[in-house]
């Protein structure tokens, strides 16, 4: 496994590898979640590349980029015993040199949710994967279905610039108690990490309204809430019933089906999850 940190090393490493290349980008500190992330590229691909960039522009003020959990020696010997060809671990001058001021906006799917509430957030989120598309020239890129505005976000990305980069979406990785794997899970205390299951007992409630013939999108996102509102250590940022590729909030849950997804605070820490209907 080759790791590099500057543009020019990744270029010319990049340039030795026949064959399809499949890449993950992470911002480091890996689950089990990005892991299977690297599991379906190496499958799927010749090669396997990974980034792993905590990458500054896509946090708003106030948010926790001096606090991002950072452990690059185990995140190299994990992929490494995967099997990845390639690691690029820039520093943020490389990325964002002096003078840098060119920026990719997707603008109606980032609007709502996620964009909403953390404005700029995927101004930073779309350049950053759009370098990291242009670095690395990858046939395959792969993202995990908790995050999923960015996925629809990067596939209109992908869509609108051209990019000949087919983006594959992987299942949510689940702790046994249905808790979403997430860097941020290590800010939570015993009571917290406890009252973090309340997401995906909300989400497990509606999905099963769902099955039982619910179509009101109105009377879905009341039983999210009210699912919230029964954990004392968890204030709801957002609830959404909304159209999985254009994101605009539903009345009606049609043939087209449904995100269902949320924003919620435990003590300090956010934490969002979703399931597609």
């Amino acid at each position: 496994m080759q790791t590099v940190t500057t543009l020019t090393e990744l270029r010319q490493a990049r340039a030795a590898f026949a064959g399809r290349l499949g890449l993950v980008p992470t911002m480091g500190f890996l689950h089990a979640g990005h892991l299977s992330l690297v599991e379906r590229a190496r499958a799927g691909c010749d090669h396997v590349a990974v980034s792993i960039f905590v990458n500054p522009t896509q946090f708003g003020p106030g948010e926790d980029l001096s606090h991002y959990p950072r452990d690059l020696d185990r995140d190299l010997a994990l992929l490494e015993s995967l099997g990845v060809d390639l690691v690029w671990a820039p520093p943020p001058e490389e990325v964002y040199p002096p003078g840098f001021q060119t920026w990719v906006f997707v603008e109606a799917v980032t609007a709502p949710l996620e964009g909403k509430h953390r404005p700029g957030h995927f101004r930073g989120v779309a350049t950053v994967v759009a370098k990291l598309f242009s670095a690395f020239t990858p046939q395959r890129a792969y993202f995990g279905q908790k995050d999923a505005q960015q996925v629809v976000v990067i596939r209109r990305m992908v869509q609108d610039l051209n990019f000949p980069v087919e983006v594959i979406v992987c299942p949510t990785v689940r702790e046994p108690d249905g808790l979403a794997l997430s860097s941020r899970n290590t800010h939570l205390g015993p009571a917290e990490r406890q009252a973090a299951t309340v997401l995906y007992r909300a989400l497990s409630t509606a999905r099963q309204a769902f099955e039982a013939g619910e179509r009101d999108a109105e009377a879905l996102r009341a039983g999210l809430s009210s699912t919230l509102a029964s954990e004392p250590l968890a204030r709801e940022e957002y609830v959404s019933v909304a159209h999985p590729e254009t994101l605009a909030e539903l009345s009606e849950v049609g043939e087209a089906g449904a995100l269902l997804s949320m924003a919620v605070r435990v003590g300090h820490t956010r934490l969002i999850d979703n399931i597609v209907l």
